[in-house]
């Protein structure tokens, strides 16, 4: 097929293969909430958060200015701004730079449903200092086939980036503005929600637009052949996938094909593919509970015992430990 031209002499061809790997790929992305914190603290106030490396921390100012701190970087966050910590790890919100900061977690907070809690520290001022309304929530962060990238992801994820290129964010910003009041029925859970799509919006605008220079993935991620490739094996996980077949998906020679997969991707093609299996088959049997017998067939295992002995040597764990952990 040759790629069409359009009134700016973009390229469409290229342009829609590349959105389409793109929404492939975002597809195995998933972003879930662990747990859920609305804070209204008067200022002078100091808040440390040590979340887990392996989860993202997500943050929303509804009323601020506060001052976000992360190693020896610190930034104002202002009212509607939101910010994605894609591997958490220790960072302070604070009124002022001076201020000493407590433990989120040794902060007296009143359970208002399952997995969210609210913290209100609004002692009468005399001064008349408003106070600040955030809220914040720890979420597992998996991209799925895309997980290297997230090494190669800035430390802060700032949605002020994308505003510009992505207006449609706002209403949900000012939706969370709303509902972070807690007023109305149910603002707890779609406030979590909001979260959930606004933090996958900031990643998905993230890879679309702001790591074109990190070479590796992305190049393989945003060459139109290469990426047609990547987005069959991920469509078909189960299939039969050789270096022949996969070579014939991008219209090339094996040779040409591997060197180029590898080139891009630091590993073979073949690696690849067991790679993504072993991710697939660590969520199904963990999170959604799938028999290893389902999980074997679907992913294209002759037999249950032939999935479970690939399993642990790619993992070093059996299917059946994954399952009890």
């Amino acid at each position: 097929m040759f790629d069409q031209k359009s009134e700016n002499g973009a390229s469409v061809g290229i342009e829609a293969s590349s959105s389409e790997w793109i929404n492939e790929l975002l597809l195995g992305m998933r972003l879930s909430g662990v747990s859920y914190r609305r804070v209204q603290i008067a200022p002078p106030f100091g808040i440390r958060f040590d979340t887990d490396i392996r989860c993202a921390q997500f943050h929303f100012v509804a009323q601020g200015p506060v001052l976000l701190r992360l190693g020896d970087s610190e930034q104002v966050l202002a009212s509607g701004d939101a910010v994605l910590l894609p591997r958490g790890g220790r960072h302070d919100l604070l009124s002022s730079p001076e201020v000493q900061s407590r433990d989120i977690e040794q902060i007296e907070a009143l359970p208002l449903c399952e997995d969210f809690s609210c913290v209100d520290e609004c002692a009468d001022r005399l001064d008349g200092a408003p106070p600040a309304r955030l809220f914040s929530g720890c979420m597992q962060f998996d991209l799925g086939g895309m997980q290297p990238l997230m090494t190669l992801m800035p430390g802060v994820m700032h949605v002020g980036t994308l505003l510009s290129r992505h207006p449609e964010m706002l209403p949900m910003l000012e939706a969370m503005a709303r509902e972070a009041s807690l007023e109305r029925a149910g603002a707890a859970g779609i406030l979590s929600r909001l979260a959930d799509v606004v933090a996958a919006s900031i990643v998905r605008g993230w890879v679309e637009c702001d790591c074109a220079d990190i070479g590796g993935w992305v190049e393989a991620l945003r060459d139109p052949r290469l990426g047609k490739v990547i987005a069959a094996v991920h469509r078909e996980p189960g299939r039969d996938w050789t270096v022949a077949a996969m070579a014939a998906e991008m219209g090339s020679s094996r040779s040409v094909f591997a060197e180029r997969f590898r080139h891009s991707l630091g590993v073979s093609p073949l690696g690849y593919v067991t790679q993504l299996r072993m991710r697939l088959a660590t969520q199904w049997i963990a999170e959604r509970q799938l028999s290893i017998e389902q999980v074997a067939e679907r992913l294209g295992y002759g037999s249950q015992a032939a999935f479970s002995r690939a399993f642990k040597r790619a993992t070093g764990r059996t299917p059946g430990a994954v399952r009890s952990h």
